[in-house]
């Protein structure tokens, strides 16, 4: 099964603002170089409400799914 790539990137628009800042910078940045794996974590991760996201992004809440780690890593750089 393949990834859909521009649904994911469709997903990636959030209600919060300051996440949908930060998934515009990494849209920009690394989305087109992400594995097809990387952006089957991105897609499950983004399942996530966005408080909850956007707490793992700032780092006022630990990321307790391993395979998300490097996702929310790629987010929250600057």
């Amino acid at each position: 099964m393949s990834i859909n790539r521009g649904r994911v990137r469709w997903q990636c628009r959030r209600a919060l603002l300051e996440l949908d800042l930060v998934f515009a910078r990494f849209l920009e940045r690394d989305f087109d170089r992400l594995t097809d794996g990387q952006v089957e974590d991105l897609e499950d991760l983004l399942r996530c409400e966005d408080h909850e996201l956007w707490a793992m992004v700032n780092g006022s809440q630990p990321c307790t799914v391993d395979r998300w780690k490097e996702m929310i890593g790629l987010l929250g750089q600057r």
